[in-house]
């Protein structure tokens, strides 16, 4: 029996040993390389690609074949071939698409016949973006991306990628991965990674966006960070009021006659594609493509992105993806970067059986053990041949890894890197590392530790801190805080620590204590550089503090299923400040600064008084999706709000506190994605007082104002009014903010805003109390420059004339010291 089993398995196994190796080059006529050009093999599901240069590689059994070359814009090529013990040179030279216009006739001033074809097929698009609802299929996705030129510096800071070239063209990111795609629409789509490499990291996750592209769809998304819009596919519902198309020819392949279409946008500025589509004559259905987008196609990042697609018929009336390669570009402060990222498409399975439970809230899951399979793993399964510069690429970078553990070379680099220069202590600060101890130490710069304010004058607040990595989420952070105010002449010191942990889920404890002076609304709404500035130049001393003794205790958990919940204790002291100092750098200015309380609110100060406060919290995201790591969850949001409900007690007695009070909050808050028309974003906030037997200042809900001509967050903050005119403890409150980003939408039709891509946005905010509104309309641009926005704010206040202002944003965050 044992001899039967073993001649049976002997058996099986043979009919799947691969006999020979075919390999060769794919190219045009003209001896270039073609990339990525598609090799299968006839009546089976077995191919592969080429690579960047055009190599490709292919294991067969022993027997005869018909190998099929093809590739967009060429013509299919197909060669016969034997296969025995040996290894096979098999090489393809493919002709441009030779198109026929024997057939069509235009006639002066008629339409072109491109228009009929692309009519036709936009009728079928539903039909099309249906035909793939539901399957399953293995994807390899290979990334890189290299650099034509860089910078010697950037920020102040020398260029230095380590790798010991000083040449200019390097390639800085290589990764491979094979994965399985799920899809069963409209909303449930997985991906599993079954292996994964990234050059010169032996531990890494690469790059697994296996998603395809369909042009099927009306709007094709690549990337939020290249336009949220999205952009215009050329056979969307509405294609034919935003592109110009034109009849080029027809080819014949496996007799079906395929069109080629060339796409033009009608208007420059708008978000769509130029280049060729391939339609199949009779069906309608994409054959290929061949589409690139410029700058002008509202581009926010990259100068441009090339996207070329093949699909491949499965059964008789039923296409499938077979390859989609992606060519980003981008020039930025100098850097001259590009990149290639392809995915080849094969095993489709298009009648899954899916079991209720296989989605579940994971849509990208890297298998354990994914990132550690071996190089003659790899070498057996891509289907794309490395290139000889990706096989140095592997070798070089997987060696300096090597280099990188060894703690003498981390020494090294560290005594480079950590120099200190004359910018890190003026503006930008400087991170010193110790890697061999996974420590690093953050030190502020000059710009972010000097302050003034009326209170304490001229203040010097320095916060060092120091972080201790265990693991990718598990770290220290400890961070002291010196703090001196020169008028007043009091010395104030704290400290802060915080603990990130969690395998799946982040959790964190943070424990902070001391003597501190605090901005009287917690939340610190006033910058402290801004408010330096404010008051010596236009005398509007707008920050308001007072000195405390404190304790703080702060834990958060996340609990999967879009759940974290939230507790905190805080214990205060407090003393009230007054101002020491009538210092101003406008002399012209006669008027005395306002006391250091909330004139718009109160008259005097506050008592000395001891507060002990409790929060609990929760916030919800339902149907969160995640992406999950053998050892870590990360969450990847959803198309859901989020909510957050809250309760805070001020604690009586406890610690001898003289605070007594019961407050409730409960918040929701979304971003809206209408793709062409922008993306659309709101919180709203409604709470109150339970109890309010004994509120002090810093105690009430506050309505945060701003009275810089520096914007605040347009989702929490109202532009115009007093920093706590609004301040209140009533039994109820409502607040609403409203935005919407127009992202393109109708400036992209305007000249001037157009060509510089700065972008609409426009929106509302609120407030509701038992005795009091409030409401504010702004409009401006934002994308100025890529980093700043402009807006006029309009506020409605209560038997008051309307008040009109500008407010400038900044995406450039200076910041003052660390305010933990």
């Amino acid at each position: 029996m044992q001899t039967f089993a073993l001649l049976l398995f002997s058996l099986f196994t043979s009919l799947t040993v691969y006999a020979g190796k075919i390999s060769g080059v794919v190219t045009n006529n003209k001896g270039e390389p073609l990339p990525y050009a598609s090799i299968t093999v006839k009546g089976s599901k077995e191919g592969t690609s080429a690579n960047s240069q055009g190599v490709y590689f292919l294991q067969l059994p022993a027997g005869t074949y018909t190998v099929i070359c093809r590739h967009v814009g060429y013509e299919r090529q197909e060669q016969s071939i034997t296969i025995t013990n040996e290894d096979i040179q098999l090489n393809f030279s493919l002709k441009e698409q030779s198109v026929s216009l024997s057939e069509v006739v235009v006639k002066a001033g008629a339409e072109d016949p491109a228009y009929a074809i692309i009519r036709k097929a936009i009728k079928k698009r539903k039909e099309y973006v249906a035909e793939n609802n539901r399957y399953t299929c293995e994807v390899y996705s290979k990334g890189t991306m290299s650099l034509r030129d860089f910078p010697k510096k950037f920020m102040g800071e020398t260029v230095d990628f380590e790798d010991g070239d000083s040449s200019k063209k390097k390639m800085i990111y290589l990764s491979e991965t094979v994965s399985k795609l799920s899809v069963d629409k409209p909303n449930k789509e997985k991906t599993e990674v079954i292996s994964t490499r990234v050059s010169g990291q032996k531990d890494g996750f690469g790059f697994a966006g296996a998603d395809f592209l369909s042009f099927y769809e009306n709007n094709v998304q690549i990337s939020n960070s290249l336009n949220p819009r999205g952009f215009i596919s050329p056979i969307a519902e509405n294609a034919l009021h935003y592109y110009k198309y034109k009849y080029e020819g027809a080819f014949s392949e496996e007799g079906k006659l395929v069109s080629k279409i060339k796409v033009t946008p009608k208007r420059s500025y708008e978000p769509c594609f130029s280049g060729y589509i391939n339609i199949v004559e009779d069906e309608w259905r994409i054959h290929s493509l061949q589409l690139q987008l410029v700058k002008e196609s509202q581009m926010n990042f990259a100068d441009t992105m090339r996207v070329e697609q093949l699909y491949r018929q499965m059964g008789v009336n039923h296409w499938v993806p077979q390859s989609q390669v992606l060519y980003p570009a981008v020039k930025f402060f100098g850097f001259d970067a590009y990149g290639v990222f392809a995915n080849i498409y094969r095993n489709f399975n298009t009648e899954p059986v899916f079991d209720k439970k296989y989605f579940g809230n994971t849509v990208l899951k890297y298998e354990r053990g994914s990132n550690q399979k071996s190089i003659n793993y790899w070498d057996s399964i891509r289907p794309l041949a490395l290139t000889k510069e990706e096989q140095i690429d592997y070798i070089k970078k997987d060696s300096l890894e090597q280099l990188r553990k060894d703690p003498a070379y981390l020494d090294s680099v560290d005594r480079v890197n950590n120099k200190i220069k004359f910018g890190n202590i003026l503006f930008s600060g400087k991170t010193i590392n110790k890697q061999t101890a996974k420590l690093s130490f953050r030190l502020p710069s000059i710009l972010s530790s000097l302050q003034f304010n009326t209170v304490e004058g001229l203040v010097a607040d320095v916060a060092v801190s120091s972080t201790k990595t265990f693991a990718e989420r598990n770290y220290l952070v400890i961070t002291p805080h010196i703090r001196y105010g020169f008028s007043n002449q009091r010395f104030n010191a704290w400290l802060s620590t915080r603990y990130v942990f969690g395998e799946k889920y982040v959790s964190s404890v943070s424990i902070s204590g001391g003597k501190r002076v605090f901005q009287i609304n917690n939340d610190n709404p006033i910058d402290p550089l801004a408010n330096s500035i404010s008051t010596l130049i236009y005398k509007n001393n707008f920050m308001k503090l007072y000195a405390a003794d404190f304790v703080r205790i702060n834990f958060s958990k996340g609990i999967g299923g879009g759940l974290t919940l939230y507790a905190n204790f805080n214990y205060q002291n407090r003393s009230p400040l007054e101002n020491t100092t009538d210092y101003t750098w406008n002399n012209k200015r006669h008027r005395p600064y306002t006391p250091n309380h909330p004139s718009e609110l109160v008259t005097q100060n506050f008592q000395p008084h001891q507060a002990a406060i409790a929060t609990l919290g929760v916030n919800f995201r339902p149907g969160a999706r995640y992406i999950e790591f053998p050892d870590r969850t990360v969450n990847a949001g959803n198309k859901w709000p989020v909510f957050n409900l809250q309760y805070t007690k001020g604690l009586k007695t406890v610690f001898g506190s003289d605070v007594d009070y019961d407050k409730w909050l409960f918040a929701v808050r979304d971003n809206l994605n209408f793709k062409m028309a922008g993306r659309f974003n709101y919180r709203a906030e409604t709470g109150g007082f339970i109890n309010a037997a004994s509120v002090f200042l810093p105690d009430l809900k506050h309505m945060p104002g701003n009275r810089l001509i520096r914007s605040s967050d347009f989702m929490q903050t109202f532009q115009l009014p007093q920093y706590y005119l609004y301040s209140n403890s009533e039994r109820n409150y409502a607040t609403v903010f409203a935005e919407h980003h127009f992202n393109g939408f109708i400036t992209n039709k305007i000249p001037g805003l157009k060509q510089l891509n700065w972008h609409l946005v426009s929106g509302v905010s609120a407030m509701w109390l038992p005795k009091k509104t409030y409401a504010e309309w702004h409009v401006g641009l934002e994308n100025v420059f890529r980093f700043f926005r402009v807006d006029v704010v309009t506020g409605y206040q209560q038997a008051l004339k309307p008040r009109m202002e500008l407010r400038i944003g900044s995406l450039i965050n200076i910041g003052s010291a660390n305010d933990e």
